[in-house]
């Protein structure tokens, strides 16, 4: 029989019922994790995109109130998509505590 390795949980970059985080078990090859790294890229991407959005509208002086409450509140959802990706990658990135020997 084979003995199948795991590794560690992986915080996905989207909620499961109720808002609760979905994680996945593997090596980081598998197909959940791949769709998982496409969605991070979109996300950033929209991120980058938004900020560049609200650069513009800040230098529009016809800009009304409620375009800017609108685009802050898709500014807080970039942040909170992109604060799950830093956490799951700093997640990923920390190494297993050693013993003193390393």
């Amino acid at each position: 029989m084979t003995e199948r390795v795991f590794g560690r949980a992986r915080l996905l970059p989207w909620s499961g019922p109720e808002g609760k985080p979905c994680y996945v078990l593997g090596d980081g090859a598998g197909y959940v994790s791949l769709i998982a790294d496409n969605v991070e890229s979109v996300q950033l991407g929209m991120a980058v995109e938004l900020l560049d959005h609200a650069a513009d509208m800040l230098d529009d002086r016809q800009v009304t109130s409620a375009q800017l409450r609108y685009v802050v509140a898709r500014m807080a959802e970039a942040l909170r998509d992109v604060h799950r990706i830093a956490e799951s990658r700093g997640d990923r990135l920390a190494a297993p505590s050693a013993g003193p020997e390393g």
